[in-house]
């Protein structure tokens, strides 16, 4: 399936909507769903992970944004194709307005499981992510780069605990012996002042807040109030996770990190704004028109 996205579409997710299942601190109860609202003016907002989901299908969407990837894209879509699940899965591929070969490779692919997405300029890789987002059909979801540095086969693992019902939010952790495999010790470094600093704020304890493999539930996702449109969205996505005390599992994975050269996109830019994301979410006080919209539901 092909579709050219012109104008980008841009998925406005419910903000605060969270199906929770016995938690009710600092939560307001929606009489015609049985649901709750966070409410972000309580102190410490709390939501069960559990989300009554015990007998739910399990299926995947893996979604792939990729932005000049040719060298690449064949190669990452073909590795995920090629695994066993032990569930359903579709792969939403979003091409983020390359410039070169990457969409013709990626309409080359002909497979059932494959959705193929474009936009027609850059607009960053959150962007790409929160489109193959609002195209996912599947009970989870997990981001997943076409560059290469992670392999394929760790997406299995990250959906296994799902499967046997131990988890219902799994990170891939790149941190062995408390290091990552990054090429230049800036990124090891960044990563885990970052890490540490996510842990300070929100009372957590994760090893990898950086790692591309954040496994969760569909409704999750598209619950949570995003708004990056670029490499924050990364760090958007966890520390909204972390402050409605989700509980996130972590499985190492394997990692190999690319240099500049090879098409490393994050900067330093990125880290600052990495900070500037982690402590607006922290601050965060409250939603008032995800409230609206669900009321009038």
């Amino acid at each position: 399936m092909t579709q050219t996205l012109d104008p980008p579409v841009n998925p406005t997710p419910l903000l605060s909507e969270l199906a929770v299942h016995g938690a009710t601190d600092g939560l307001t109860t929606i009489p015609a769903t049985g649901r709750y609202v966070v409410d972000l003016t309580a102190d410490t907002p709390r939501v069960d992970a559990a989300l009554g989901r015990a007998t739910r299908p399990v299926s995947l969407a893996v979604v792939m944004p990729v932005y000049n990837e040719e060298r690449t894209v064949c190669q990452a879509i073909g590795e995920v194709l090629a695994l066993d699940f032990p569930c359903p899965v579709q792969l939403i591929v979003v091409d983020d307005g390359s410039r070169d070969r990457t969409w013709e490779l990626i309409a080359s692919i002909s497979d059932p499981r494959l959705v193929r997405l474009r936009h027609q300029t850059n607009r960053g890789k959150g962007a790409a992510l929160r489109t193959g987002q609002g195209a996912a059909t599947a009970s989870h979801i997990v981001p997943f780069d076409a560059d290469l540095e992670y392999s394929a086969s760790d997406l299995v693992r990250l959906i296994e605990p799902v499967v046997s019902r131990r988890a219902d939010i799994v990170y891939g952790t790149r941190v062995c012996h408390g290091r990552v495999n990054h090429r230049y010790t800036i990124y090891a470094l960044g990563n885990s002042i970052m890490t540490g600093v996510a842990n300070l704020l929100f009372g957590s304890a994760i090893t990898d807040l950086h790692t591309c493999l954040k496994l969760m539930p569909l409704d999750v996702m598209s619950s949570l109030p995003l708004t990056q449109e670029g490499f924050g969205l990364d760090t958007e996505m966890t520390a909204w996770l972390l402050r409605f005390r989700l509980p996130v599992c972590e499985v190492p994975v394997s990692y190999e990190g690319r240099t500049r050269a090879e098409g490393k996109k994050i900067g330093w830019r990125d880290g600052l704004n990495c900070l500037h994301v982690l402590g607006s979410v922290r601050v965060a006080r409250a939603m008032p028109l995800a409230a609206a919209r669900l009321q009038a539901a």
